[in-house]
């Protein structure tokens, strides 16, 4: 089994298990697909790494090599950013509940673009610009789309706790404050209809209904809106029977739709910035794990016992996710036996895989996850005082460290005596 050209089975002796992989190709390529495709003559376009899903200081290097701008919610990730060398006039602060500080820090450090969540977000910023810099700004509004995802990612109902209605007055009168404050660039709109959306139609549908609240926003205060942020929600194939979102097919599709649309509304043509994380990292990423136990109930149910455990995979308990795997140098011996795949963290709710179907697994073996790539590594935990894997990346059969394991001394680290 190899990713990238490199043997999987050398990773276990040189970064031990559990261990976080990277395919780094598979990773730059995805960055190309989207700026490739994510293209119109008529249309300025951008498209923006939202680094929640996976964000190192080798991540950042890699986006800003690859031409994408970068998406940060919080201080810590703006420090990330900065730290790695990234412009900050290509940065987005994003994120809801933003503190004074965090604005505060987004105006010092001259970042690009600043997404407010609501009113008060609004009048804070409005508080503290001065002429020493004039930000980008836009407002991050709920359309109402209800696009089919699990309900804990869906972020653009009416009650979500992103963003502001765009049936509620107050948006409007929002949107004309910040258009007319002296020292803020209003630029227009951010919105995210939710994750993992497999439906091409729930674009088209969200970016025509921004684009009337755009029409709207002019009719009433005569105000052009000359940017529009969709954020991102791309799905990606987490099982062999998922279907892969054809980003060569809706990319196009929803600027020609765009460019319809606007020229229908008699709008200006706004400048289309899109929010890819998890179809940037997801599939490139793979979590190594060693099995350490093999165990069958009573009720003959079948258990292998991994390395790991919820600490460092933990979307299956989150959002009951879904994930494949394989058994390194089993990949061709039939699978034969049902097992659930569990974790060393002392919680009942410590499952990664339900009900696989596997060859006949031992210890010492090695356990391949496939698509870890988004909101492992940035969700890990150190909840049982486990550690928390290192990442490598891997290219051209060639394997670097980018995050190194931690220590038990690392646990420590911040702990103080009686």
């Amino acid at each position: 089994m190899q990713i990238a050209n490199v043997d999987i089975k050398t990773l276990k002796d040189k970064y031990q298990t559990p261990l976080y992989v990277y395919d780094e190709d598979a990773i730059r390529l995805q960055c190309q697909r989207f700026i490739k495709n994510f293209k119109h003559k008529d249309i300025k376009t951008s498209v923006i790494y939202a680094s929640k899903a996976f964000l190192t200081i080798g991540m950042v290097q890699l986006i800003k090599s690859e031409g994408l701008m970068l998406d940060c919610v919080s201080q810590g990730e703006v420090y990330t950013a900065l730290k790695a060398g990234f412009d900050p006039k290509h940065i987005v602060l994003h994120g809801n509940n933003k503190t004074i500080e965090e604005l505060q820090m987004a105006l010092n450090f001259k970042i690009g673009y600043i997404v407010l969540d609501n009113p008060f977000e609004a009048r804070l910023l409005m508080d503290i610009v001065s002429e020493n810099y004039i930000p980008k700004v836009m407002l991050r509004i709920n359309p109402g789309i209800d696009a089919h995802t699990h309900e804990y990612i869906k972020t653009s109902k009416l009650d979500s706790k992103f963003g502001v209605s765009i049936e509620d007055k107050e948006t409007l009168e929002i949107i004309f404050e910040l258009s007319k404050h002296p020292y803020i660039e209003f630029l227009g709109t951010h919105s995210h209809i939710g994750s993992q959306i497999l439906e091409p139609k729930s674009f088209i549908e969200h970016a025509k209904t921004v684009l009337n609240f755009y029409k709207l926003v002019k009719d009433t205060y005569n105000v052009d809106l000359k940017a529009v942020n969709l954020g991102g929600g791309f799905g990606v194939k987490y099982l062999k029977d998922d279907i892969r979102l054809d980003l060569e097919k809706v990319l196009p599709m929803m600027l020609d739709s765009i460019y319809e649309t606007a020229n229908q509304l008699g709008i200006i043509m706004p400048h289309v910035m899109i929010e890819p994380g998890r179809s940037i990292v997801a599939e490139a990423g793979y979590t190594l794990y060693t099995i350490n136990q093999t165990k069958e109930t009573i009720n003959h149910k079948k258990y292998i016992f991994i390395d790991g455990s919820m600490n460092d995979h933990i979307r299956t308990a989150l959002y009951q996710a879904k994930y494949d795997c394989l058994i390194i140098d089993k990949e061709n011996h039939e699978p034969d036996t049902t097992y659930t795949v569990a974790g060393k963290a002392c919680e009942s709710g410590d499952i990664i895989i339900h009900d696989i179907l596997l060859p006949k697994a031992n210890p010492g073996d090695l356990l391949l996850v496939k698509t870890t790539g988004a909101y492992h590594y940035s969700m890990a935990s150190n909840y049982n005082r486990l550690t928390i894997p290192a990442v490598v990346f891997l290219s051209k059969g060639k394997d670097k460290l980018i995050v190194k394991r931690q220590s038990m001394m690392d646990l420590i680290q911040y702990d103080e005596v009686l």
